[in-house]
C-alpha cells in the first residue's frame, strides 16, 4: 500500500480556497496522479484541501471522502518577539539550539510544547491514524503494523502542511519539532509513504519520496513559498 500525503495547493486563506496559482498547481497535480492511478481519494474538510482534491477526483472520475481528523492542527504557541504563532513556525534555531534534544516519545514534555493540548492532539491523531490504516488492512501493534489484508492500493490524502508533518512524524517515529523545523511541504507537494512488507505478517511505513513537486516543474510552474517564513529563492 502507498499513501500520498498531499498538501493543498497554494492557499487563499482569507477566502478558504486556493489562489489562481493554486488552481494551476492542482490541475498539474491531477495529471500526475491520474497517470499513476489511484484507488481512494480522501480530503480534509477545509476548502483549500477540497478544492485541490476536486481536480484529481474529476479527472479520474472518482468520488472523494472527507476525513475530519486531517484538517489543519490548531496548535499555537507564544513567541516573545512575534506573539502567537503556529507551533510548526517556531524558529529552527530555537528548536535545535535552545531546546534539549527530543525523541518521538518525549517531544511533548519539553517547553514550549509541554502544554496539554500538544499531548492531547497527538494522542487523537495517533488514534485516528490507527483507525484509518486499519480500515485499509494494516493494524498497528506496538511500533509496527500487522498485515490483516495486504494490498497494492494507492491512496491520496489531501491535507495541510502542519498536519502533514505531524502525521509523517508519527508514521516514521520522528520527533515532531525536528520534523517541523527540518522539512517543508510546499503547496501541492506529494509525500509518498510505502508500507514496506518484508514478511507476510508485518509492515512498517517507509518514506520513499518527500514533498515532491515534479509536477510543477513539468508544467512550468514556480514552487510557491507559502509556509516559509524567511529566505526562499
Amino acid at each position: 500500500m502507498r499513501i500520498y500525503i498531499i498538501r493543498h495547493a497554494d492557499p487563499d486563506y482569507a477566502n478558504r480556497t486556493i489562489t489562481p496559482e493554486g488552481h494551476l498547481e492542482a490541475k498539474a497535480l491531477s495529471k500526475r496522479l491520474a497517470s499513476q492511478g489511484l484507488d481512494f481519494i480522501y480530503s480534509s474538510p477545509l476548502g483549500r484541501a477540497i478544492h485541490t482534491a476536486q481536480y484529481t477526483a474529476r479527472l479520474l472520475e472518482m468520488d472523494y471522502q472527507i476525513e475530519d481528523w486531517t484538517k489543519e492542527a490548531s496548535l499555537m504557541i507564544e513567541e516573545p518577539s512575534k506573539g502567537k504563532i503556529s507551533a510548526w513556525d517556531l524558529d529552527g534555531e530555537i528548536i535545535r539550539g535552545e531546546m534539549p534534544a527530543t525523541t518521538y516519545e518525549n517531544w511533548f514534555h519539553q517547553p514550549p510544547f509541554d502544554g496539554p493540548m500538544f499531548r492531547e492532539y497527538f494522542d487523537v491523531l495517533v488514534k485516528q491514524s490507527d483507525r484509518f490504516l486499519a480500515s485499509h488492512g494494516y493494524v498497528r501493534e506496538g511500533r509496527r503494523y500487522r498485515i490483516v489484508e495486504t494490498n497494492q492500493h494507492q491512496i491520496a490524502l489531501f491535507c495541510h502542511g502542519g498536519f502533514g508533518l505531524i502525521w509523517i512524524s508519527h508514521l516514521l517515529e520522528l520527533p515532531v519539532p525536528i520534523v517541523w523545523s527540518s522539512f517543508f511541504l510546499a503547496p501541492s507537494s506529494v509525500t509518498t509513504i510505502l508500507f514496506d512488507e518484508r514478511s507476510n505478517q508485518w509492515a512498517t511505513p517507509r518514506c520513499i519520496g518527500l514533498a515532491d513537486v515534479s509536477h510543477l516543474y513539468q508544467a512550468g510552474l514556480d514552487v510557491q513559498p507559502s509556509g516559509i517564513k524567511a529566505n526562499f529563492y
